[in-house]
């Protein structure tokens, strides 16, 4: 089936955070909006139609999960990623947030260490904090060509004194995704400090070849053992208003201790359409996701060529995953607050500012480019005109 991924789809006045508010998050609404992680492109018919056939029915009271939701999630891990689940190893959350949070308060007290990976996705470090534990942050590094790569011996300087390390990958906002030999050393290391790992893996079905997402669940006993895995298909199949989360636990100890903490709160309930929509998403989306992923990365190849042809002093490497592109504008020489002024009010772009991913986010931009090509060339040609504002 052909997929049309060229198709603008208008948005506004739908309640859409993206669209509909531009002039809450950025004073105006007379921007090309590309920070929210969600996409433009209609969620596909396979699961559109599956819920309009269940609000035929006219009764949306009490639901549970069937064994075909839990039949989906496990055979799509085993046919995209090689990953053999168990059933009883999948738990519910209405959202990654969530299952972060619920596992910091399962696994932590208040006071102790949690190892994030700056520049990191904002809403971690908020919950780190909410909960009263400590951040701990393990900043990135990046070689000569903008490859974000990991400081292992900050990294063990930083477990050794923590009990929890949230492993985003792919990396959100520089769209690595971590190799077998990067994943192992992280699993040696947290073998070796008792840690436990919560992996958000929920942009791993947005892989770009040649590169391979590997679960960290996966490496073996020892990390399945210590690991909760966020896993969803929000991003990659544009139902995050959805709310339907999959966490993933094969430890029985760890997976009671979280269940435990999901019923103090009563919020293991999730609601009728998100699991049909996963259900559906996980059974019938191989073909969508495939078609998806080489769409992006005819936008990602276009921004690329695009800012090495006419804008070669700002910086992008090519993302492995995800539809989010971090781009370098440090040689431009502004103050951060200069520059997310220049996005909104020259550039007429909303972007999400680098700042949001913390301190090591300073002097970069967040790009979405999960939407119709012609939106994308708008943008990029608006960034372009209003730059050569800055040379005059």
């Amino acid at each position: 089936m052909n997929y049309d991924f060229d198709r603008v789809v208008e948005r506004c006045g739908t309640n859409c955070e993206k669209y509909d508010s531009l002039k809450r998050i950025f004073g105006t609404e007379d921007l090309v909006p590309l920070w929210v992680a969600d996409m433009d492109f209609e969620t596909p018919e396979f699961i559109i139609d599956a819920l309009k056939r269940r609000l035929d029915h006219h009764i949306l009271g009490y639901s549970y999960r069937p064994d075909g939701f839990y039949n989906a999630i496990k055979g799509w891990l085993k046919r995209r990623w090689n990953w053999d689940v168990e059933t009883s190893w999948i738990q519910f959350t209405p959202g990654t947030v969530c299952a972060v949070s619920l596992a910091i308060r399962a696994f932590s007290s208040e006071g102790d260490g949690v190892v994030i990976q700056t520049p990191v996705y904002g809403p971690f470090s908020w919950v780190i904090e909410g909960n009263r534990r400590r951040v701990e942050c393990n900043p990135l590094k990046y070689e000569s060509n903008g490859r974000a790569v990991i400081d292992f011996e900050d990294l063990e300087e930083k477990l050794s004194r923590s009990k929890i390390f949230i492993l985003c990958n792919p990396h959100n906002p520089t769209g690595r995704v971590y190799t077998r030999n990067e994943l192992e050393r992280i699993a040696m290391l947290c073998l070796k400090y008792n840690i436990i790992v919560i992996a958000d893996e929920i942009h791993c079905d947005l892989i770009q070849e040649p590169y391979r997402h590997i679960h960290f669940a996966s490496l073996g006993d020892d990390a399945a053992r210590r690991s909760i895995t966020v896993s969803s298909p929000a991003k990659s199949f544009n139902i995050a208003g959805l709310s339907t989360t999959a966490v993933i636990i094969p430890d029985q100890k760890l997976r009671q201790e979280f269940h435990r903490e999901e019923e103090s709160i009563h919020i293991d309930q999730g609601n009728i359409f998100g699991t049909i929509a996963m259900e559906m998403a996980y059974t019938y989306g191989d073909q969508w996701v495939d078609s998806l992923n080489d769409y992006i990365k005819g936008n990602i190849d276009y921004v690329v060529g695009f800012l090495a042809d006419k804008m070669p002093d700002v910086k992008c490497y090519p993302p492995e995953a995800m539809y989010l592109m971090w781009l370098d504008f440090r040689e431009w020489g502004l103050e951060h607050k200069e520059l997310c002024k220049f996005m909104v009010e020259k550039a007429r772009l909303g972007m999400s500012e680098g700042r949001f991913f913390g301190a090591e986010g300073e002097g970069f931009m967040r790009i979405n480019v999960a939407a119709p090509r012609v939106i994308i060339e708008r943008a990029m040609t608006q960034l372009y005109e209003a730059s050569l504002l800055l040379k005059r």
